[in-house]
């Protein structure tokens, strides 16, 4: 009998579990177990923020408790966070004060939100987050109290961030909603990215990210900074110094705002960081092709918490992001690796790090397909058009779904996919 642990209930985590579950059913022997651990007991759709920062969704809209629908599947789950990984020991510590032992552990954590690296920075601070729904609610009732006394807006990504697209999509919503209030003229916009260019994304553009992504703020009057490093942020002021190519400083810049929204760097979570010659230095976990740790084999990772290395040198820090069909790729990679280890196999899967992504503007919106996510690609490109405006709103409600039926990966999803040459595993 297997006992698999999953850390973390978010994008990964519940399709882990999902995932995991009906693979162990498969496996010869019964009694095999999956538990989910997580620090808060619901699930929210983490692409949606940006809408819940208007008005658009509220929380209730995107969330859901995960209790009811993975013990429905035979899944155990704690909504407790987790205190300390004994790794040496395959155990666990929760926050509750119990002990969960592991036969193999599948972190899917997601990152900490380092605000704390930028004084002034966040919801503690002077700046607003998409980056959890809470944050994103918090946002709201300051945008509400904002559009009764209007006045400049900056929104963007600090140095070492490593998740461009929301920043770029907030910017985008919030022209909307401001045009559909009447207030648009009042509202003077400056993006602030730590990237090298408009549509960097830290994935070194795709397709024609640059052009497509630029002329789309010059159409919305959105001024932008670039190569920008935050050094501090006050009260209605954020401090910038913008760098050349060799990363000296060129400028200083102190820029105004009545609200803002910045995206923090990530960082390992607490329980995760501290594990000795698990993670690189920032708390991220350091993984193989297999998704497994180099140092603990029966410990396995996916998602924002991994390590990955930039895709390029950049005069201001910028990490790679991971996004959604990424993970899955991860995750799937890492079932597979688990169950071939219980039947006395070594790892033998990868997964195709391919990347699909619907990023609104509001009124419209951009999709980009990349294979793989990191270049070189086999094949990139990006298109705008209102329908991906649409076909956000549609998968919004699909992934929802798919997260209370458990079901990860139905079998018309991966047949579709499958026809646009996009597959979560090599060999597949």
């Amino acid at each position: 009998m297997a006992h698999v642990v999953v850390i973390g209930a978010g994008i990964g985590g519940m399709p882990a579990a999902y995932e995991m579950k009906e693979a162990l059913n498969k496996l010869p022997g019964k009694g095999h177990e999956v538990t989910v651990v997580s620090n808060v007991d619901y699930f929210h759709f983490v692409p949606s923020n940006p809408w819940v920062a208007v008005g658009w969704r509220t929380k209730e809209d995107i969330s859901f408790q995960v209790g009811p629908y993975l013990n429905k599947k035979g899944i155990n789950f704690v909504a407790s966070g987790v205190k300390e990984i004994h790794a040496k020991d395959n155990k666990i510590t929760l926050h509750n004060g119990h002990d969960l032992e592991y036969d193999y552990l599948l972190i899917t954590t997601g990152p900490r939100l380092a605000f704390e690296l930028v004084e002034g920075l966040g919801p503690d601070g002077h700046t607003h987050s998409v980056c959890h729904v809470d944050h994103a609610v918090e946002a709201y009732h300051a945008f509400e109290e904002f559009c009764k006394n209007p006045g400049p807006i900056v929104v963007g990504a600090v140095q070492g961030a490593s998740c461009f697209g929301p920043a770029y999509e907030f910017a985008m919503i919030l022209d909307t909603e401001l045009r559909r209030r009447k207030i648009r003229d009042k509202v003077p916009m400056t993006f602030v990215t730590a990237e090298p260019y408009i549509g960097h994304l830290g994935l070194g553009g795709v397709g024609d990210s640059k052009g497509m992504l630029e002329s789309e703020m010059r159409n919305r009057h959105i001024k932008w900074m670039t190569n920008a490093k935050t050094t501090k942020i006050e009260d209605g002021l954020m401090h910038v110094e913008t760098v050349n190519s060799k990363g000296e400083t060129e400028d200083t810049h102190e820029v105004p705002f009545k609200y803002s929204m910045m995206l923090p760097p990530f960082r390992g979570i607490p329980a995760v960081a501290q594990v000795e010659e698990m993670c690189n230095p920032m708390g991220f976990v350091m993984i193989n092709d297999f998704q497994q740790n180099p140092t603990y084999n029966k410990i396995y990772s996916a998602g924002v918490c991994v390590a990955i290395p930039p895709v390029e040198a950049t005069p201001v820090p910028c990490g790679t992001p991971k996004t959604g069909y990424l993970i899955e790729s991860m995750v799937t990679a890492a079932i597979h690796n688990i169950c071939h280890d219980i039947q006395g196999e070594s790892p033998e899967k990868c997964g195709t790090w391919n990347a699909i992504c619907l990023a609104d503007m509001g009124d419209t919106g951009a999709a980009f397909v990349a294979l793989p996510q990191i270049p070189p690609r086999n094949v990139q490109w990006m298109k705008k058009g209102k329908w991906v405006h649409t076909a956000k709103v549609m998968f919004e409600k699909y992934f929802m779904r798919k997260m209370k039926t458990g079901v990860s990966e139905p079998f018309y999803e991966k047949a579709f996919l499958k026809t646009l040459g996009i597959k979560r595993l090599d060999g597949e």
